[in-house]
């Protein structure tokens, strides 16, 4: 091969490198939990979705009494109604008190409060990096899973062990899902796989290398 070959075989395969990476479809680990009432009536569905950030949680609510409540991931996945008590305490792997506000704490299951309008209905958002969905020792898929629960009152987010939120109103069990998603650029290393689509790529980019060194002889 000479040096030329070489050459145009190095610019093809970097070319088609650079443009195939520039939009990386990356497979994120997420999670939705289907909340229920004490009476069975469904109240929403939360989605959990991991990145490099932590774990941001996504939640419309329907049907629940307006106010400040309580939410919070437990450390069992099991909703038992009406007490919910089959879900456990709060998911707390690293033994800390209750309450964001509280200097001793938070609890990794501790989230901010969620606060329902006059018509029953909130929309919430939270993140997280005290979590993951991903193996870690502060994954919410251990051996027994975990739920998100919502209680009767606002959370005060300093005393020990609930934060004053009273009784469980609802309640789901977290499920593992997947999530596709186009980013621009390489995955981050949170994400999915990145080295099968690099792969892919690069042996892409070798065999246009040789059509057009073929077309260059002839």
């Amino acid at each position: 091969m000479t040096s030329r070959e070489v050459f145009v075989l190095l610019v093809v395969g970097v070319v088609l490198t650079m443009s195939g990476a520039g939009t990386a479809v990356a497979q994120d680990t997420g999670a939705t939990a289907e909340l229920e009432d004490a009476e069975g009536n469904a109240v929403g569905t939360a989605k959990f979705t991991e990145d490099s950030d932590g774990v941001r949680m996504t939640f419309q609510a329907q049907g629940l009494e307006s106010g400040a409540h309580g939410i919070h991931i437990h450390e069992t996945g099991e909703c038992e109604s009406p007490a919910f008590d089959s879900a456990g305490k709060h998911f707390n792997p690293g033994r800390a008190m209750h309450g964001l506000g509280n200097p001793e704490g938070p609890h990794a299951g501790d989230l901010p409060g969620i606060t329902v309008s006059e018509d029953g209905t909130a929309t919430y958002e939270a993140m997280t990096d005290r979590v993951t969905l991903s193996e870690s020792r502060t994954s919410l898929f251990d051996a027994d899973g975990s739920a998100l629960v919502i209680h009767a009152a606002e959370d005060d987010q300093t005393t020990d062990p609930t934060g004053n939120s009273g009784d469980r109103v609802a309640c789901g069990v977290m499920e593992k899902s997947a999530t596709t998603t186009a980013r621009q650029g390489l995955p981050k290393s949170g994400g999915a796989s990145v080295l099968p689509l690099v792969a892919l790529i690069a042996v892409a980019s070798m065999g246009a290398g040789i059509l057009v060194l073929r077309a260059l002889r002839n």
